[in-house]
């Protein structure tokens, strides 16, 4: 996977270390190096006269932050970098400058003898780090800190059960003991010493707002915010792509796109077949009123199952989304075509209220149990995933070491429960967007674009947006049964009626249908072959009696078998 590697170190030795890791140091002393793995990844050194930093930048609102920089007295050109943008607002302001750029980063800056790691307001780009006896060491890929060789590395079975009952990894915790995952919106102060200090320089909160204002004032502002930041996401000069599922999300990216920019727009829809239900009629649609090029990609379960193992591999954290593959395939055929940019629509359920908070509103409706612990443990069923299985699934060895870990309730309740909300809606909004956004959705676009050689960028994540959203009365947004009210009144005039009134329905792969075809055998020879049995992980007959479809009340054999395979193929990839 590309990426790179720093490392903050104790003691004399630094350079033999990036050495050993295939990294080139750019600068070091006995206290401190830093360096980049030279294996083509997309990242660049920055400098000032005092700080030198490695990483990913990129920035959307560039002319904002260079007239920011000249008021403080710093005159840039107007080609600099975006990441010596970034490092001179860390330089004159310190973390709190990084809380203006609207972008996409994750940056490490070597600053006198600490290490300080940055990742933006939302999570888009992500860092890793560890330590090992005196030694720091930080990476934007989890490859390259597994490869470390001072890192012990070892399973963490704390996070494999986190990853069955999500389908990814919701916080700072990786599969891999030890290696934590940067948190979005923070910056992190790696001390030689071994300290270790974080500073927040943005969260969501919940803003006042103003019940005397019409619906259509709201609506009127938001149109404002949404053409703003999709029109910032557009590359000067250069045609660009939109994944178009047909739902209200993707769809108004598109009109906007369409409306906004100055160059070609190619939309790109996939499907499984035609025996399987699927979302053309609406994605064509779209594509037609707004006049894109469309490409219709279909996607066969042998298809699927010869690009999984790879697709899984190029995830740091695993995620057990079967549209995973075909979010990888999609991208690569957006490549061929030329493009270097292809937007998303992803951000609309978590910023705006989208119909996963259905269950859990339902919940707080009856809810008769006062405790904090219920109203968490009622979410991680909404999930739908392994949570209630874990004690069947999991093997007595396994449980036995998980005797005394801390409840995966935790994970979410600092969340469910914040005071930065008054909101039960807000709360829920600001649950999926710290954990499914941050772990799950932008750091699986960010891979699987990056991976075929583009960059996706997904203009309803844009921060200044979230702020908005929570601006907005959550009557607003959850208007009766009509999910993401405010945000369909605010593009109204962009897409036909179909698309504004149609119900959410998602894109569902047949599962259920290749794991007793064109997925089988590769399902048997993972989850039932020698190197499964000899991790231990799961009860044997019960993962037999799940390809067998028995032993559920629910039919969900499909995406736990799903999860299953996903957990061990990205074992295999990280040799664990």
């Amino acid at each position: 996977m590309s990426g790179w590697l720093c490392a903050a170190l104790t003691a004399e030795g630094a350079e033999h270390d990036l050495a050993a890791m295939g990294a080139t140091p750019i600068a070091s002393n006995h206290c401190a190096a830093l360096g980049a793995l030279p294996d083509g990844c997309h990242t660049n050194v920055f400098c000032t006269d005092h700080l030198v930093a490695v990483g990913a930048v990129t920035l959307f609102n560039r002319r904002e932050l260079l007239n920011m920089l000249m008021r403080d007295g710093v005159a840039l050109p107007g080609d600099c970098a975006d990441g010596a943008i970034l490092l001179h607002l860390y330089a004159r302001h310190g973390p709190r400058g990084f809380a203006a750029a609207d972008g996409m980063f994750a940056l490490a800056i070597l600053d006198g003898d600490d290490l300080v790691l940055v990742r933006d307001h939302v999570g888009t780009r992500t860092l890793f780090y560890a330590r090992a006896g005196d030694h720091w060491a930080a990476s934007a890929s989890l490859h390259a800190l597994r490869a470390w060789p001072r890192l012990n590395a070892r399973l963490n079975l704390n996070a494999v059960r986190a990853f069955l009952t999500f389908a990814y990894l919701p916080g700072s915790e990786t599969l891999i003991d030890g290696v934590s995952e940067m948190l979005p919106g923070r910056c992190l102060r790696l001390c030689a010493s071994g300290a270790c200090h974080e500073e927040v320089f943005w969260e969501p909160r919940e803003d006042k707002w103003d019940d005397t204002l019409p619906a259509e004032a709201y609506a009127r502002r938001l149109r404002d915010l949404l053409e703003q930041v999709v029109a910032a996401r557009l590359p000067a000069g250069q045609p660009v792509g939109v994944f178009l599922s047909g739902g209200i999300d993707s769809s108004l990216v598109t009109a906007l796109a369409a409306r906004l920019h100055d160059r070609p727009v190619r939309t790109y829809a996939i499907n499984f077949g035609e025996e399987f239900p699927n979302e053309l009629a609406y994605s064509g649609l779209v594509a037609a009123h707004c006049g894109t090029e469309h490409t219709v990609l279909t996607f066969d379960g042998t298809t699927i199952a010869d690009h999984l193992a790879e697709t899984v591999a190029l995830l740091d954290c695993p995620v057990g989304d079967p549209l995973t593959t075909p979010n990888l395939l999609l991208a690569r055929a957006a490549a061929r075509d030329g493009l270097s940019v292809i937007l998303n629509g992803e951000g609309g359920d978590p910023v705006f209220g989208g119909p996963k908070n259905q269950p859990m509103l339902a919940f707080e409706f009856h809810r008769n149990d006062p405790d904090p612990a219920a109203r968490a443990s009622a979410y991680l069923r909404s999930y739908q995933k392994c949570y209630d299985q874990l004690e069947r699934l999991l093997t007595a060895d396994v449980l036995d070491a998980l005797r005394d870990a801390p409840p995966l309730e935790r994970h979410v309740q600092p969340y469910l429960e914040s005071p930065r909300m008054t909101s039960f809606l807000n709360r829920l909004l600001y649950t999926n967007l710290r954990t499914k956004g941050a772990h799950h959705i932008l750091p699986k676009v960010e891979r699987m674009t990056t991976a075929s050689g583009v960059e996706g960028r997904s203009p309803l994540f844009a921060f200044p947006l979230v702020d908005a959203a929570f601006a907005i009365p959550p009557a607003l947004k959850l208007r009766g049964v009509h999910e993401k009210w405010v945000l369909k009144q605010a593009v109204r005039d962009l897409l036909p009626p179909t698309i504004l009134q149609r119900p959410k329905s998602g894109m569902l792969m047949p599962v259920q249908y290749w794991l007793h075809g064109p997925l089988r055998d590769l399902a048997n020879d993972l989850l039932l072959g020698p190197a499964a049995r000899t991790r231990g992980l799961f009860r044997e007959q019960v993962v037999r009696d799940w390809m067998r479809r028995r032993g559920l009340v629910w039919r969900r054999h499909g995406q736990f078998i799903w999860l299953l395979i996903t957990l061990e193929l990205w074992l295999r990839a990280f040799d664990l």
